[in-house]
């Protein structure tokens, strides 16, 4: 059965289904910030909540989406342009969505935001000396920055851009993991819920 025109389910209908306001946050910072393990955490607790929550991971969507994109600052952008499609498409269904991703550039931050409404998009800063960074690289990839072995490394041979107005900041070479994530919980829950 064909579905008219006047029958499309509308956001304020979406909304009511999934018991939620859709909302996008956007994770950036350094490789070794913090960012996954605080979207995972989020992710989590905003599930235990009740809530309808997705989360885009940075190396999840390298293997899929974006395999055939390259570090160099052009794919750099265009790999931000279909996350950020990727997110409205999750927002249009209502559903929360967590992204973790370095995203180095303001202006593919900026383009990613201007995809939703304000009240409907959070970005929040992952800030995190690069000492504390490198000390937490288990990988070793900022050793091999500096080698030379891994090019356009965010940090070392690519610039990162900081945020100049995020929604949240995160200290997270001075905060706990449980610390950053109440702050993330306390500005988020009143945007997804639908009761004030």
């Amino acid at each position: 059965m064909l579905i008219h025109l006047q029958e499309v389910i509308s956001r304020e209908q979406r909304m009511a289904i999934m018991q939620q306001k859709p909302h996008v946050l956007w994770l950036t910072g350094l490789s070794g910030s913090g960012k996954s393990t605080l979207a995972s955490a989020l992710e989590k607790a905003l599930i235990e909540k009740g809530f309808k929550v997705y989360l885009l991971d940075g190396d999840l969507v390298r293997k899929g989406l974006s395999k055939d994109l390259s570090f160099s600052a052009e794919d750099r952008s265009e790999n931000i342009r279909r996350i950020g499609e990727v997110c409205r498409l999750f927002n249009d269904a209502g559903i929360i969505v967590i992204t973790a991703f370095i995203s180095p550039f303001r202006a593919d931050r900026e383009m990613a935001r201007s995809l939703f409404p304000a009240e409907e998009f959070s970005e929040v800063f992952v800030n995190s000396p690069i000492e504390t960074c490198e000390r937490r690289d288990v990988k070793g990839l900022y050793e091999k920055a500096k080698k030379g072995i891994i090019p356009e490394f965010t940090g070392i041979s690519s610039p990162y851009e900081v945020p100049i107005n995020p929604e949240v900041v995160l200290q997270t070479d001075k905060e706990t993991v449980a610390e950053s994530l109440s702050i993330l919980i306390t500005h988020i829950i009143p945007r997804i819920s639908l009761t004030k």
